[in-house]
């Protein structure tokens, strides 16, 4: 079974090929970039389709990260796998940032807790905790950076993701310190691949997951009524 993995909601456009029979990544690239997700899509999985050798109708399934991350990124990579599943008539199901950051080091160690944070700009991190087994200790929540910080410091903890640095600046003095740090701008596509094969089409759907509104809102109060 051949999955094609797509990640554009945080700060790079990523794409894979997952032979999932094997868990070998046939083929994947990540560009990091801030902006230009609409742009860099298209042609990143082309090329990787290509490289894998693959037609997308040799696919058995697409996997897309749902957030929480960019609003406009996560519109482009929900936008381009549900198109390609409607072409194709294949499933596409959801993945979120905060589980795909968590999952490598749950793969290799699933007895040490993992703190997936995102940085959501103005002092604020998106966050879940995870603890042994996978087992979900802090829900998805957008809150404070010295709230998560005090929140998750419950002990020895690995923390991962853009926000890792800043949860670690303001971690609580006398508490056990974090036994790692990656300050990664973006998941492991791969991992994406890996969760989707996983995911259940009936409950993983690929809505955007934001856990807060927009920045941007409509200007109600400068709006020309309608005759």
């Amino acid at each position: 079974m051949y999955i094609l993995a797509i990640d554009t909601a945080l700060a790079a456009c990523s794409a894979a090929v997952l032979d999932a029979e094997a868990d070998v990544v046939v083929s994947g690239d990540s560009l990091l970039m801030e902006r230009g997700h609409a742009e860099a899509l298209i042609p990143l999985v082309d090329r990787v389709m290509r490289e894998a050798g693959l037609d997308f109708e040799h696919l058995a399934r697409i996997a897309v990260t749902i957030g929480p991350g960019s609003f406009t990124g996560l519109r482009v990579g929900l936008s381009a796998a549900r198109g390609f599943g409607l072409t194709i008539n294949r499933p596409v199901v959801g993945v979120s940032t905060l589980a795909a950051l968590a999952a490598p080091f749950l793969a290799f160690d699933d007895a040490m807790p993992v703190v997936s944070a995102i940085d959501a700009r103005h002092g604020h991190v998106y966050l879940q905790m995870f603890g042994v087994g996978g087992r979900t200790l802090i829900a998805p929540r957008v809150t404070t950076v010295r709230e998560a910080a005090r929140a998750v410091a419950i002990g020895t903890a690995r923390l991962v993701g853009s926000g890792a640095a800043l949860l670690a600046e303001a971690w609580p003095s006398g508490e056990a310190p974090p036994v790692s740090v990656d300050d990664v701008p973006a998941p492991d596509v791969a991992w994406v691949a890996r969760l989707g094969v996983a995911a259940d089409p009936e409950t993983a759907e690929p809505r955007p997951f934001y856990l807060r509104p927009p920045d941007a809102k409509p200007q109600d109060k400068a709006r020309v009524a309608r005759r």
